[in-house]
């Protein structure tokens, strides 16, 4: 009997697995054939290449499937030969997911993990002894070290019963005690391992909201505050709120975190591109706005809302208050939602500049909730604390009516809640130790080294990139990563092409094979037509980063050499 229900059931699979003129979901092509007929064509092409803003095409507004037009999966009919009883084939899955593409952690980063097995079974097998991740902000898998006070407390929260032992005030500092017996009071049950209220546990948000008001001078309001598992939920949240079809459009940065073009993909929605300025340091100008804004209009769009990256990601600049004004007034008298990515907010490495959070600039114009709908995302991933795998993260709503409040609400309840350990940690971030706390200088020790070695790397890794041929690198205001621009040699554009990658990748791709070091090109952020960069990251440690400097040299001066003109 159980093997006659097992035959029927495949037979059913088999039959579902055949596509026919009912199947909701009908075969869709990876990419739009007009894509796919100049495969080296660069993202955001334009008739143009010098003036990016000329665009007036259709595809001036992009979903992420244009991030990469030379990411080709295998063809599906192959696929499908394979796999011809499985019920999911790439005509039947959801064509958004086809869309999406997520650079930092793409072909490069697959073909590094390769490298790396093969160093593992044979040391000899390739001319370097070691794999540099220089592709992701992932600051504790290169070295840097978590923050003492902030792993006491999670700790003591995660196991309560050692806080009654004698010895534990031997090992733990007072402060972090005293803060774990705090915290454990808010969390209903004592228990990390329970789940909490949907936008996080009360005291908590209570907690984050006296820190932002303490930042920023203005009041905060707990009941804003919905804690997440890091920022990039909170990113999707809003999507799913804004977005209602392909006609409805998010102005971006270009370049921007693929998180952005990703999951407006997703949730079916279109990138409305606006370029920003690499001659004068990343600069973000209004005239760009409006016109992108007007192309869009014109071509059916409805634009939703404005992405701000501040500090920039992947482009390291840090904007002035008097341009964060501009953009305000910009988004209010459009009608724009604020989205204000401010995950690096404590990664600032030039006295000159300063972070000034979207919220208190707001605020300080004298807009308030009924004059600007503003989203604000943290992250305790980035900072000084780079604690990415707590997935710790939050974001600030306001300017929302209730009705709207409520439907946000809706869609925090389905995730249920954060993890509970991240929250904690973002109610540490905003309330660190203060003076006269015992674990204060330690505190400010570790947070300080970290910066200032932040900052000397991010300053040596410039002057080392700006040394080469053919190579121009912005300073790396705030932020992990810097985003140099390459002029690549004809002779290499068309290697590339003939290698069937964009030129940057290209020269990512060769970069890899020849070091071991692992960038992202330029493409998979978006870029102006006709120049190409690549981002890495200043996270290696000081002492790594001679030899990153060295190995990136060696490998440009042969490459220039090879493919010189």
């Amino acid at each position: 009997m159980r093997r006659f229900v097992a035959d029927k059931t495949r037979n059913l699979i088999r039959r579902a697995s055949t596509w026919s003129p009912t199947c909701p979901v009908s075969p869709r092509p990876h990419h739009p054939p007009s894509l796919l007929s100049q495969p080296t064509s660069p993202p955001f092409s334009s008739s143009s290449p010098s003036h990016p803003s000329s665009i007036t095409s259709p595809l001036r507004f992009l979903t992420a499937a244009a991030l990469h037009p030379l990411s080709f999966p295998a063809s599906p009919n192959s696929m499908a030969s394979n796999y011809s009883t499985t019920p999911v084939t790439l005509q039947s899955v959801n064509p958004k997911v086809l869309k999406c593409e997520y650079a930092v952690r793409g072909e490069i980063v697959t073909l590094a993990q390769k490298l790396e097995q093969d160093l593992k079974q044979n040391p000899d097998s390739h001319p370097f002894d070691e794999i540099i991740y220089c592709n992701i902000g992932n600051p504790q898998s290169l070295g840097q070290q978590p923050i003492t006070f902030f792993r006491e407390v999670l700790a003591l929260c995660d196991h309560p019963a050692i806080l009654d032992r004698s010895e534990t005030q031997g090992l733990f500092s007072a402060d972090a005690i005293e803060r774990a017996f705090q915290i454990l009071d808010q969390i209903p049950g004592r228990a990390t391992g329970a789940y909490s209220h949907s936008q996080g546990i009360k005291g908590l948000r209570e907690t984050i909201a006296a820190g932002i008001a303490e930042r920023d001078g203005f009041p905060a309001d707990p009941n804003d505050i919905f804690l997440t598992d890091g920022a990039s939920p909170a990113v999707h949240m809003m999507m799913q709120l804004l977005i209602r079809s392909e006609k409805d459009g998010i102005l971006c940065p270009i370049p921007q975190y693929p998180l952005y073009s990703a999951s407006i993909a997703l949730h079916g929605g279109t990138l409305v591109p606006y370029y920003l300025d690499e001659a004068t340091g990343w600069g973000l100008e209004i005239s760009e706005l409006k016109k992108q804004l007007e192309t869009a209009k014109s071509n059916g769009v409805c634009v939703r809302a404005l992405v701000v990256i501040n500090p920039g990601n992947p482009t390291g600049q840090v904007l002035a208050e008097d341009n964060q004004r501009e953009i305000v007034e910009f988004c209010k008298n459009e009608g724009l939602v604020l989205l204000a990515d401010e995950v690096y907010q404590e990664n600032i490495y030039v006295p000159d500049k300063q972070f000034h959070s979207f919220k208190k600039v707001c605020r300080s114009m004298g807009y308030g909730e009924k004059n600007i709908s503003l989203v604000s995302f943290q992250s305790v991933s980035k900072g000084y604390y780079g604690e990415c795998g707590k997935r710790g993260g939050y974001m600030e709503v306001t300017g929302f009516s209730p009705e709207i409040r409520e439907q946000i609400y809706k869609v925090a309840s389905v995730n249920l809640c954060s993890n509970i350990s991240g929250q904690i940690l973002a109610s540490l971030v905003m309330n660190p130790p203060k003076v006269g706390d015992e674990s204060y200088e330690s505190y400010t020790g570790e947070k300080d080294g970290i910066l200032s070695s932040l900052a000397k790397r991010a300053k040596t890794l410039e002057d080392a990139l700006n040394s080469l041929e053919g190579v121009t690198c912005n300073r790396a205001e705030g932020a992990m990563y810097l985003f140099p621009c390459i002029d690549l040699p004809h002779k290499a554009i068309k290697a590339a092409e003939a290698a069937k990658r964009a030129p940057d990748a290209f020269y990512a791709h060769r970069l890899l094979d020849a070091t071991g070091v692992v960038v992202v090109p330029g493409s998979g952020f978006g870029q102006v037509p006709g120049t190409w960069h690549f981002r890495c990251t200043i996270l290696p440690q000081e002492d790594r980063i001679p030899a990153i400097v060295s190995r990136l040299t060696e490998f440009h001066k042969k490459f220039m050499d090879e493919f010189r003109d």
